[in-house]
């Protein structure tokens, strides 16, 4: 079979069990599975010929948001981009996102595919398909069931690097990323932030070391300098600029930092002015800051994966004028080993109305270790939401949760509220 029947053929199978799949309320990555199994060439066949190649974004935290500031601000110099909207993060969930882009005879009318990518996943997609930029954001300890510790995490990293053809973006300030640096033959470029910011945004070695760990010495792009709320202030080419965000939470600022200098990579410098202007109107993506209301009530979901990531977090969005939940679950995409609830200091939470989730009773011991007030318990997310809310009429909301319980509670709000489709 020639390679135009192939694709075809591919693609209308895919669009098929898309359909189905979304009639019956399947996941968004099934259709991904099946092309898998018929056409494991389907995805390098579709990417090869984009002009501007291909970009893979990945580390331990912030790969979803990146990933979506990096599109908005290419979309913003008129570029046509591919990504992996709904954030997953395996190659089936490629796989299945190409399926709603492409024509019936599988042709995908874009520039540049930027995708967020698994650590794990991501050293099996370049040996199918070499990005020819990449963007390494952190290496902490996260899901250790399935990767083992952080340096294997590192070596996984590694190899994205190795396989890049034209540049690696990297974070000069965690100790794991800069060595990468050390070893790969592409065109290395970093961002960054300064000593003192760091302390705001430890890394694991960071908490080991007591200190911050920084390469100062080393030149970045992009420089995250200031911060003061959603603001933020970038060093681009020793000329400060101040960017007023929509995006929220500390972390996300540097986010922002390193989706910039890799959009300059992509686009050249010659339009940055256009990129720090569109920088300033992309909101959180979903469950990193997402605000939803209900009844005009407020409720913030907060992604919560790590301690680095719920340290972060807790530094950010922990408001004690608003009703606080947490929901943990310990499937496969969250981690199994929830160990790490202990690296947490939850002592800024002064009350929780409610612990729900497969690990709500970890999360309870933990929390009163810290002796913060719990109100209720229920491991069932839709009785335990529906309490939440009932419980909380008035007040602003916010949910800590793990991955697979922020998108059960989204799901949730759907069916009580307007809450984004994440196609």
């Amino acid at each position: 079979m020639d390679y135009m029947a192939r694709q075809m053929i591919s693609t209308i199978i895919g669009k098929g069990v898309k359909k189905v799949a979304r009639l019956r309320g399947g996941g968004s990555a099934l259709p991904g599975l099946v092309i898998e199994k018929i056409d494991p060439k389907f995805i390098q066949r579709t990417l090869k010929d984009l002009p501007q190649g291909v970009v893979i974004i990945s580390g331990t935290n912030g790969k979803t948001t990146t990933t979506k500031i990096v599109v908005e601000l290419l979309e913003s110099v008129g570029l046509r981009v591919f990504t992996n909207r709904t954030g997953s993060n395996f190659s089936r969930g490629v796989a299945a996102a190409l399926l709603d882009e492409v024509n019936l005879r599988g042709k995908l009318e874009a520039d540049i595919a930027v995708l967020e990518l698994d650590e794990a996943w991501a050293v099996k997609f370049v040996q199918m398909v070499r990005p020819r930029f990449s963007l390494l954001l952190n290496v902490m300890r996260d899901q250790l069931d399935r990767f083992g510790e952080i340096d294997n995490t590192a070596s996984l990293l590694q190899k994205i690097a190795e396989a890049t053809t034209d540049t690696v973006v990297l974070n000069r300030d965690d100790p794991r990323i800069f060595k990468i640096s050390k070893n790969i033959q592409a065109k290395k470029v970093f961002f960054g932030t300064t000593d003192e910011l760091l302390k705001l945004m430890p890394t694991d070695d960071n908490l080991k070391y007591g200190a911050a760990i920084a390469n100062q010495s080393v030149n970045v792009d992009v420089l995250l300098k200031k911060i003061s709320g959603q603001e933020a202030t970038l060093r681009i080419d020793n000329k400060e600029t101040a960017v007023n965000l929509k995006l929220t939470g500390v972390y996300n600022l540097l986010n922002a930092a390193a989706a910039t200098a890799l959009a300059r990579q992509i686009t050249g410098p010659e339009v940055t002015d256009t990129i720090l202007s569109a920088l300033e109107n992309i909101k959180p993506a979903f469950g990193r800051g997402e605000t939803i209301f209900l009844n005009g009530t407020p409720i913030e979901l907060i992604l919560v994966k790590n301690p680095s990531g719920f340290r972060l977090a807790l530094l950010s969005f922990a408001k004690n004028s608003s009703a606080t939940m947490i929901a943990v679950n310990d499937n496969y995409a969250d981690g199994r080993d929830v160990s790490w609830f202990w690296d947490v200091d939850f002592s800024a939470l002064k009350k929780v109305a409610m612990i729900s989730g497969v690990r709500a009773y970890d999360m309870a011991l933990r929390l009163q270790y810290d002796e913060v007030a719990i109100e209720k318990i229920d491991t069932d997310i839709t009785q335990a939401l529906d309490d939440f809310i009932n419980n909380n009429p008035e007040e602003p909301k916010q949910i800590f949760c793990s991955y697979t319980a922020m998108t059960a509670i989204r799901r949730l709000l759907s069916g009580k509220t307007d809450v984004e489709e994440i196609l």
